[in-house]
């Protein structure tokens, strides 16, 4: 009967080796990060999908045993994130709480946003509200979590203590601490949205796809959340095999650009997709700028301006930003770069001309029709043949 015991308590069901253990925590903390990923953000805060009920009651459950996170508070406060990102009232945002707070106190920031009820009472709109929810994992957060300690401890022996204890701090380290904070503080941007995202590495992979964080607050309501070719989205990837069993429906993705024969002169048809893609097409604008730029630094230096060149050379990186989103020292060099050359003055133009037109809301499609037609006939008339080449792309988008 003791070694029976001893031998449980050492073995566990499994009786499984230290690699075979490893295999499974990780196996189980992807599961916890596809739920969160699948159902909790994209189904749940975003609506960018709709899931079965057998797929999104068991992601209900499976989070209720990992994490203990409720539903109904996590929509609300990633909603809440997306409604006020970068202020002092974004729930963990490191752009005003600092870094270091974000990534090593993620989980506390959520907690403490958990507790609000203006934020649930406005944002959890539309999360389950049934029976299980409110009697069971509404009552008994702690119940789930013991209950997987339990049954880790049951398969691997007293060793699961650990598999659980490293489920527990799974999504408050990589979700709440990694995702919150350096997706917001490091990393590359495909897009120049108004906020401080980015993405941290091109392969979606370990955190469910959450690593393309820039993509996603583009386009926050897009089930997919990779963009370019190189980009991979493995929560993505598990979607469309659940739409493939009939286990998920996508509503809605991000669009794509496609371009089509060049029009004589842009038309309402082709305003409606500009509008749609401007994100798209700032990025396109960015890149070609990013490329004159590169060639302005060549230029001065086969001609041996070196007083320009070493003016210009340190603003290569942020010339193609948007001024609004610049520190103040780089704010106060613009207007010495812009008085260096005229044909990067062209391109700084006429970037502030592209981007006014998608904030004029309260004008008709015509006046906006009006003004991308005038911008085109500018930039082709440039004389400029990189911003002639992109206005003639825009005239393709269909």
């Amino acid at each position: 009967m003791v070694h029976a015991v001893t031998d449980f308590l050492s073995n566990g069901l499994l009786h499984f080796t230290w690699w075979q253990i490893i295999l499974a925590t990780l196996a189980l903390t992807h599961v916890t990060i596809a739920g969160v990923t699948i159902y909790l953000h994209r189904c749940q805060a975003h609506r960018a999908l709709e899931l079965h009920p057998i797929a999104s009651h068991f992601f209900r459950f499976w989070l209720w045993t990992t994490t203990g996170m409720l539903t109904g508070q996590w929509a609300a406060i990633h909603r809440k994130h997306h409604a006020k990102c970068e202020t002092e009232d974004d729930p963990h945002s490191p752009q005003t709480r600092g870094i270091r707070k974000v990534f090593l106190e993620g989980a506390e920031l959520y907690r403490l946003e958990a507790k609000n009820e203006d934020t649930l009472r406005r944002y959890s709109h539309g999360t389950p509200d049934d029976w299980i929810e409110r009697n069971i994992y509404t009552r008994y957060p702690i119940l789930g979590v013991s209950l997987m300690m339990v049954i880790d401890v049951a398969l691997f022996g007293i060793v699961g203590l650990s598999v659980w204890a490293v489920q527990m701090a799974w999504i408050p380290f990589w979700a709440a601490g990694v995702v919150n904070g350096f997706g917001h503080f490091w990393g590359y941007r495909n897009f120049d949205s108004a906020d401080a995202s980015t993405n941290l590495i091109p392969f979606g992979i370990l955190i469910g796809g959450e690593e393309l964080h820039n993509n996603h607050h583009t386009f926050a309501t897009s089930a997919k959340l990779s963009n370019k070719w190189y980009e991979f989205d493995i929560g993505w990837m598990y979607i469309r095999m659940l739409s493939a069993v009939k286990l998920a429906k996508v509503k809605k993705i991000a669009p794509a650009p496609k371009l089509g024969a060049g029009k004589a002169l842009v038309d309402l048809d082709t305003l409606q997709v500009v509008l749609a893609n401007r994100y798209e097409v700032m990025a396109s604008y960015a890149k070609t700028v990013k490329r004159a730029y590169r060639q302005e630094l060549a230029h001065l230096k086969e001609f041996g301006a070196r007083e320009k060149y070493l003016m210009l050379k340190g603003a290569r990186v942020w010339f193609h930003k948007d001024a609004s989103v610049l520190p103040e020292p780089q704010k106060q060099l613009l207007p010495g770069i812009l008085e260096q050359s005229s044909a990067l003055k062209t391109y700084y133009e006429l970037r502030c001309e592209l981007a006014a037109i998608w904030e004029r809301s309260n004008i008709s499609r015509e006046q906006l029709l009006q003004q991308l037609q005038s911008w085109c006939h500018r930039a082709e008339q440039s004389g400029i043949v990189a911003l002639r080449d992109f206005s003639l792309r825009l005239r393709r988008y269909a």
